[in-house]
């Protein structure tokens, strides 16, 4: 959350079983209390009324358990999960949209497609997603770490993800650049900036560096 993205996204720990605590861990993380939302229990409610009176379970009793997915943190809003029966669960704090997605991909697509999509698409507008990606040789990732973190502080729009690749017998590392704005220019300036500051650092330690192309 110090990185202030617009939306933080999770997926699983929303039903009723003990160890589906996800609502839990970000009501305890931003110290909010859980409480039951009545519109979630709503939907809850209804799901099992109609897989009642379709045969498919053989109460629909609100038990703790089912009571249990509609606890939500307080000021959280549930989304309509069309294919399942734990909601989702939408909590803005600090300008930042933390959505909560069940588990299971059926649920997770058809909740995201109907209900996450729309917003993100809304909050989008002309925004600009630039990326680009670097080879890096002869350089172990535990010296490149601290390197990572010198130029994402310098430039704290740019995200930077390494991941240890293998070819031919030989490690290597492949490093990912992104960032997003409203100008396509600066989107790419940022990148360009960081990849050269990068550069500079993982010669002078004697690394090897090729552009990825797509």
């Amino acid at each position: 959350m110090s990185r202030k993205p617009r939306f933080i996204i999770t997926t699983g720990g929303l039903g009723p079983t003990f160890d589906d605590k996800t609502l839990e861990g970000v009501a305890l993380g931003l110290n909010l209390r859980l409480e039951e939302n009545e519109e979630a229990l709503r939907m809850i409610r209804e799901k099992y009324e109609r897989y009642y009176a379709e045969g498919r379970i053989n109460s629909c009793e609100m038990t703790p358990h089912r009571v249990k997915m509609g606890r939500l943190p307080e000021g959280a809003k549930p989304l309509p999960n069309p294919v399942g029966t734990a909601p989702g669960v939408l909590l803005e704090h600090e300008n930042i949209k933390m959505i909560m997605l069940p588990g299971v991909p059926e649920e997770m697509k058809s909740i995201f497609d109907e209900s996450v999509a729309p917003m993100i698409r809304e909050a989008s507008g002309n925004l600009t997603f630039y990326e680009a990606s670097l080879d890096v040789r002869n350089l172990p990732e535990s010296e490149l770490a601290p390197m990572l973190d010198v130029v994402m502080h310098d430039n704290p729009y740019v995200y930077i993800k390494s991941h240890p690749k293998r070819s031919e017998g030989t490690s290597h590392l492949e490093l990912h650049f992104s960032t997003t704005s409203d100008d396509s220019k600066v989107a790419r300036k940022r990148i360009e900036r960081a990849i050269l500051q990068l550069s500079e650092m993982i010669k002078k330690k004697g690394g090897a560096i090729t552009p990825v192309k797509d």
